[in-house]
């Protein structure tokens, strides 16, 4: 339910193809951050007001955007992927906009297991197994 890893798909397509239905998606998916930008620091109740207000309907204009798109582009491009995407998951990706608690995005838990994540590929192999039982010791 990450709406960075929905965007990323749209940014791609732009970025590589200057895509003007990426474009337009891109643009939808920047009004739902800057209601986050504005909210950010805001009590959780004050944050869900403001979310349901603007952010909302934006959401709504979103995915009525990506239906009609995807009835439009052919099937099996990376148009049509990156908005089955979205479609496919967006009750989890709008969860945020019925919580106040829950972020738009999941970058920031990401951020903060990549060390591990990228160490776990470069601890497979540790030289020896006294080496491995240090490493496991380490990371345990």
């Amino acid at each position: 339910g990450c709406m960075a890893h929905a965007r990323r798909k749209f940014h791609e397509l732009w970025a590589n193809h200057s895509s003007q239905i990426a474009g337009e998606a891109l643009d939808l998916y920047a009004r739902l951050y800057a209601v986050e930008r504005e909210v950010s620091l805001l009590a959780p109740a004050e944050r869900l007001a403001i979310r349901q207000a603007q952010a909302k309907p934006v959401a709504d204009a979103l995915h009525q955007w990506l239906l009609v798109q995807r009835q439009r582009v052919p099937g099996g491009g990376a148009t049509f992927r990156a908005i089955d995407y979205s479609l496919n998951r967006w009750p989890a990706l709008t969860h945020y906009l019925n919580d106040p608690q829950v972020p738009i995005d999941n970058n920031w838990v990401e951020n903060q297991i990549r060390p591990v994540a990228l160490g776990r590929k470069n601890w497979m192999f540790a030289g020896s197994l006294r080496a491995g039982k240090r490493a496991a010791a380490i990371m345990s």
